[in-house]
């Protein structure tokens, strides 16, 4: 094309995006799926089921995940948690752990052998775990790896926050309280995560009183 036609269609404004996608996310039952999925009393096997457990039961970001350290794992107001986690934007916030998890990351922690320093590393093929932390990309290999086993689909390591707040949704948990467990700035971006499901079992138009 000549230049100043391309420059006349890259000024064309495109057709503006309606509505709030909704993204993925796992049902309880593929989460928990999910969380076995990494079977065996190898090293590698133990360190994947507690990342899997922090992201599915913390709504980690990838970046908060790597950058963990021993130390931060402490208790507050007799609990343990991720206190002054510092996210997207700067934001902090203090991530409780479901006992589930700190189980998981104890049995990872005793595995590996460490005390001290970056929380998740590498494991080796000689199942020997290296001094280092590991990597973003890292992360996201281990969801592919056993999404992939079972059959779940491109499913990315942020669809199993946005699977956490959808959980504690439905299991009874105040929007607000959601909220700050994902360290949003804004209600309405934790709204955009949990989406709206419709009921077909108690469908609100059968009550509409119409009959006798």
């Amino acid at each position: 094309l000549a230049p100043e036609l391309a420059a006349g269609i890259a000024k064309v404004k495109g057709a503006p995006r309606r509505g709030v996608r909704v993204g993925n996310w796992l049902e309880k039952a593929d989460a928990r799926e999910l969380l076995r999925a990494p079977a065996g009393a190898g090293k590698k096997a133990i360190r994947d089921r507690a990342v899997l457990g922090l992201l599915i039961g913390c709504a980690l970001r990838r970046a908060e995940l790597v950058r963990l350290e021993v130390e931060d794992v402490q208790q507050r107001a007799g609990r343990w948690v991720l206190p002054d986690l510092v996210g997207k934007g700067g934001r902090v916030r203090t991530v409780p752990i479901p006992a589930w998890v700190k189980l998981l990351l104890d049995q990872w922690t005793a595995a590996a052998g460490i005390v001290s320093g970056p929380l998740f590393r590498s494991v080796n093929k000689g199942d020997r775990v290296s001094e280092a932390g590991f990597t973003e990309n890292a992360v996201w290999e281990i969801v592919k790896q056993y999404a992939g086993t079972l059959d779940l689909g491109n499913l990315a390591p942020h669809d199993l926050r946005r699977t956490c707040a959808r959980l504690c949704r439905e299991s009874g948990g105040a929007l607000e309280q959601i909220q700050l467990l994902l360290g949003h700035a804004s209600v309405q971006t934790t709204m955009n995560y949990l989406g709206t499901r419709q009921n077909l079992t108690e469908a609100v138009n059968d009550r509409l009183g119409l009959t006798e």
